[in-house]
């Protein structure tokens, strides 16, 4: 059963090695209140920090909204200008990860709501998913969307900032904001079973190999290639690359150590 990292998101610890995080305010559109951001930054660091946890899927309970985005009203209440550094737990940014997100879109992923999407690594959604930049709406900015000109087109993205008008999730997925579609009762299958994929690599593999693609939308091609070796070493010196070629010459599934 999942236990609570604070009333407002749930931590369910599984035994595969997949933990899910679920935002616990569909009655708030799961919107990033106070108590939303701390019970999410806790839940990144349990993860983080559980050496048997490998891949995090971030989801949220209720039908309408995966997130709603940051909370209006403590906004007006705190007259707020340009928000601290630290106030939103952004994974890879604000938190620091070594492990693959998927993020699992439940309905609205809106300002706050698809910031949190997009910074996950992957992202599944509901075909009932939408997904919006509103911040020109209501009179704020968005410089949290800047890594999406590595994932879609600048005139889409242009668009997207400029009108703030929401795009339904087989568009997201059209454009590469999104990995795989479900219907809304299979989303969180759909998502483990993403996840599923990823643990039947190898764990420095995989940290070696989301490396890479990290190393690569910061450089250019020739200083990517350099940094991408360099990061890929302590991969082939492990135990795990030679078990991976001794178990396919023996046609057998490999037993992964990690090391």
């Amino acid at each position: 059963m999942p236990s609570e990292v604070s009333d407002a998101v749930l931590f369910d610890a599984r035994d595969d090695g997949i933990a899910v995080i679920t935002l616990n305010r569909p009655r708030s559109r799961n919107c990033l209140t106070r108590e939303v951001r701390d019970g999410l930054g806790a839940a990144w660091d349990r993860f983080e920090h559980d050496p048997a946890l490998r891949v995090a899927i971030l989801t949220a309970l209720g039908e309408k909204a995966f997130c709603a985005g940051g909370d209006l009203k403590e906004m007006v209440a705190t007259g707020m200008g340009v928000p601290p550094r630290e106030m939103f737990p952004v994974p890879y940014d604000t938190v620091e990860l070594s492990k693959p997100t998927i993020a699992a879109v439940n309905g609205a992923a809106y300002a706050g709501g698809w910031m949190i999407a997009q910074a996950c690594d992957l992202c599944v959604a509901s075909t009932s998913a939408t997904f919006a930049v509103t911040e020109v709406r209501v009179g704020r900015a968005s410089p949290w969307a800047a890594p999406l000109i590595h994932m879609i087109p600048q005139r889409i993205m242009m668009e997207l900032l400029l009108t703030g008008r929401p795009v339904t999730a087989r568009r997201a997925y059209e454009i590469g904001l999104v990995n795989r579609l479900a219907e809304p009762a299979d989303l969180l299958a759909t998502a483990l079973d993403l996840a599923h994929e990823i643990l039947a690599g190898a764990p420095l593999s995989v940290r070696a190999a989301r490396e890479v693609v990290m190393l690569a939308t910061e450089m250019g091609r020739t200083a990517a290639l350099q940094a991408a070796r360099h990061a890929s070493e302590h991969c082939y010196h492990s135990e795990d690359a030679q078990e991976g070629p001794r178990a396919f010459a023996e046609r057998r599934a490999p037993r992964w150590q990690g090391r």
